[in-house]
């Protein structure tokens, strides 16, 4: 599927040559090289004769510096030969994609035939001119009430995931992509999903869930397993978004992009830094990282003109917890707000272990609201904060001098807080709830709070919804 096509170079017999002066990790220096193109595919061969593809990453003064797809066992300075192509990497793009499975690399992992397309788009592109961004409006339904409630997604948006090692980012990254809808659109929606550096139990997952649940159908996996070559993983991602980009601007649909792991990403952007003596930035990450994560970051979004979009939720795991690691760090920056999960919740036994406090979407008042969700949408979502945040620190404090020390207000906000991460957080892997129930539940959250002390929300509103949110437990309780 991932094919290499000529394009302005002129039409001459590729050119070997056997000059290698140093093979440092995935790297091939080659000297003597003409000009070499930026992105040039090769093509490289061993003393047995077994062929690999590689990339130039850099050319300057007749020295090539050559990133291998593959493993550089068996390569030497000089038994290789690397054939210069000419040609710069593209990914056959189709409608036949769809319910389809493939490797980093764009090769089916499910069995089934290549893709064969005259559409052969460069998997290098770029960031959307902002002068054709269209502002973000449309509410994106997860199913999931700490997103669709208090960090609402909305189409065009990228909103990463914060997680951990240990925590349940792979289901939760699932469920999303089972559940994802447009609410009142006729337009259709597809996912293109893209895993970096998993494992084969992990991959299995990922095939089982889409497959048994039937979002396969409408869905693009491309997985990149920890035993393939790192290299694979600077290349998984630009061929999940050409492929989105096909999807939403030549066939019109609503695309939601999920990649995960961008931590394995920035780790095998390291290795290539390190093996080319790079002088390192923070934490010996490239000084570049910024940048280039800003080349992925920035494809999503919607254009003025075309029906389609693009939603990206890209997903890492921080470094032993930590939310300044350069990694999220530079994420936060690029991105339009963060989902954050937290080991205490996880610890807890509350699925997802969202935390809302240290969560945002800055997008969200974009797409919620009457006409969008529900006229008390920002309201609730208001006051849940306030009184969450309340209910913590009573916590905090009953841990100190104890539940009997505390004011019957304090015991109010604290049985609050318990009633939001048991009934509005935590909720089922399968458990779909519509916007109108997370609205609900978080009415029945409150419920315990005087009208008076409703200060986030207009009078009008609690006059209006207050009792749908007893209506919507009672109902609950029932089933």
């Amino acid at each position: 599927m991932l094919s290499w096509q000529r394009q302005w170079w002129p039409k001459v017999l590729p050119v070997s040559y056997k000059t290698i002066s140093q093979v440092a990790g995935p790297l091939l220096f080659v000297e003597g090289v003409k000009d070499a193109a930026y992105g040039e595919i090769v093509e490289i061969s061993n003393a047995l004769g077994e062929r690999i593809r590689g990339q130039v990453l850099d050319s300057k003064s007749g020295l090539a510096i050559v990133q291998v797809f593959g493993s550089t066992l068996g390569l030497s300075t000089t038994g290789t030969s690397v054939r210069f192509l000419g040609e710069t990497a593209r990914v056959a793009v189709s409608d036949e994609m769809l319910g389809r499975v493939f490797d980093g690399l764009g090769n089916p992992r499910d069995g089934g035939s290549r893709i064969i397309s005259k559409e052969r788009v460069e998997i290098v592109g770029s960031g959307i001119n902002p002068y054709s961004r269209e502002e973000p409006s449309e509410f994106i339904q997860t199913g999931i009430s700490t997103i669709d409630g208090m960090n609402t997604l909305v189409r065009g948006q990228k909103l990463p995931l914060f997680s951990a090692s240990g925590l349940p980012h792979n289901a939760l990254a699932a469920q999303i992509a089972r559940q994802a809808k447009v609410l009142g659109s006729s337009e259709g929606f597809a996912v293109v999903f893209a895993a970096m550096g998993i494992t084969s139990e992990e991959a299995n997952f990922f095939m089982r869930e889409f497959e048994e649940t039937g979002a396969l159908e409408r869905a693009v996996l491309f997985l990149n397993l920890s035993s393939d070559p790192s290299m694979e993983r600077i290349i998984t991602p630009r061929i999940a978004l050409t492929t989105a980009e096909f999807l939403a601007y030549q066939r019109d649909l609503h695309v939601l992009v999920i990649l995960t792991d961008m931590t394995s990403y920035c780790e095998a952007l390291r290795e290539i830094s390190a093996a080319r003596d790079e002088v390192p930035g923070r934490r010996g990450y490239p000084g570049y990282m910024y940048t280039d994560l800003a080349t992925i970051y920035e494809r999503a979004g919607k254009i003025h003109g075309r029906k389609g979009s693009i939603t990206q939720i890209p997903i890492l795991t921080m470094p032993a917890d930590d939310k300044t690691h350069p990694i999220p760090d530079l994420t936060g920056y690029i991105t339009e707000g963060q989902v954050y999960l937290s080991r205490d919740l996880d610890r807890a036994g509350v699925y997802p272990p969202i935390d809302v406090l240290e969560s945002l979407s800055r997008l969200m008042n974009q797409g919620i609201g009457k006409g969008r969700t529900r006229e008390d949408h920002r309201g609730i979502a208001d006051q849940l904060y306030a009184s969450y945040a309340q209910g913590k620190d009573v916590r905090s404090l009953s841990a100190i001098v104890g539940e009997e020390a505390l004011s019957d207000n304090d015991k109010k906000y604290l049985r609050i807080a318990d009633r939001f991460e048991k009934m509005f957080v935590k909720q089922g892997v399968y458990e779909d709830r519509t916007i109108e129930q997370t609205l609900d539940l978080g009415w029945e959250v409150i419920s315990e709070l005087p009208d008076s002390e409703i200060k986030r929300i207009k009078p009008e509103f609690i006059e209006k919804y207050r009792k749908r949110g007893s209506a919507f437990s009672q109902a609950a309780g029932s089933r």
